[in-house]
């Protein structure tokens, strides 16, 4: 047989060997994971600590609510770049508000209120005012951003109460409470995007806007919703953090928006549109934190590991390119 015949026979055995598996993006990325937390577990003794662990599930519950929020977004082809701001609001209104005496309940309830009206009105940009969802929400970071310094007098805002606080700190059966938060919603978002209307309309516009328009789908609801749903979990993600440092920081959720699209594009979202899961997401904000603190614990600078996060996202996108060709 010759050299020619026996490369294409390996070729085919090989196209159908994978073909056969067809691993998902999940299974790639869950491997990706566990090779992660093997890699730190043995250059560094104490990434598998109990208290290490629990700090890595508090800080990725919070990048990885934001995460959520950025995928349906994503899905609808669309992009938030206003999500670490109004993390940063919702944290400082949320600290301003029980440092004045408001009970608990009210203060995060007035917080988020404040923070869906930055997705209405991201909403009504993007649909009616037929601004570019990249230019609406850059604007609306940077008034939040000034929002933010101008109530809080770029001041941190401190002596919470610790009623508050111990959000942070408590645990339900040995995990802590914010990532059971996370769960909750990670369960939430997978069954909207699942078995809802809502979420089939997402995906539906994200493919094609005129198509979905022409099926009957009201978009301009669809689009409201994407980004008041976006906003919400933004909200969410900033109380937790607030509770997490004990202060409002002006400065909170700073850059928070660069992990929740890394999050979601290196868990197979496609920028284009009209592809993207809640597990891949969920996986991709682990693989993004899990770095980030193993690095830490390596002494790795930090500017690296923002260097390391900004590669996977490249590779992440023209992966996705190429897939597309």
């Amino acid at each position: 047989m010759s050299s020619e015949k026996i490369s294409k026979k390996a070729g085919s055995s090989c196209y159908s060997f994978f073909k056969k598996r067809s691993f998902t993006t999940e299974s790639l990325l869950l491997c990706l994971t566990i090779i992660l937390f093997i890699f730190f577990s043995v250059t560094s003794p104490s990434f598998m600590t109990f208290d290490n662990i629990g700090n890595l599930l508090k800080q990725t519950s919070i990048n990885g609510i934001v995460a959520i929020g950025m995928l349906f977004v994503i899905i609808s082809a669309g992009i938030d770049i206003s999500v670490g701001a109004t993390v940063g609001l919702s944290g400082i209104v949320v600290a301003l508000l029980l440092r004045s005496g408001m009970q608990i309940p009210s203060s995060i309830i007035v917080s988020i209120l404040m923070c869906t009206l930055v997705g209405i009105v991201n909403g009504v940009l993007i649909y009616d005012g037929k601004v570019p969802s990249f230019i609406a929400t850059l604007g609306m970071m940077t008034i939040v951003r000034g929002v933010i310094m101008l109530v809080s007098n770029a001041e941190m805002v401190a002596n919470l109460p610790d009623n508050f606080t111990e959000i942070a700190q408590v645990t339900f059966l040995g995990i802590p409470f914010m990532a059971v938060i996370w769960f909750i919603i990670i369960i939430l978002g997978y069954l909207i995007s699942k078995y809802t209307v809502f979420g089939r309309n997402v995906y539906a516009v994200g493919s094609n806007t005129e198509c979905a328009r022409l099926s009957g789908i009201n978009v301009r609801k669809t689009t409201y919703g994407i980004y008041v749903l976006c906003a919400l979990l933004s909200a969410i993600a900033g109380i937790l953090m607030t509770a997490r440092l004990g202060n409002g920081v002006p400065t909170g959720g700073a850059g928070y928006e660069t992990d929740a699209i890394a999050a979601a594009v290196v868990g197979g979202a496609s920028l284009s549109g009209g592809e993207g899961t809640i597990i891949g997401t969920v996986l991709g904000a682990i693989i993004i934190q899990t770095i980030r603190q193993g690095g830490n614990l390596l002494g790795v600078n930090s500017f690296i590991l923002d260097i390391i996060v900004g590669i996977f996202l490249i590779i992440a996108v023209l992966l996705d390119k190429m897939k597309k060709k």
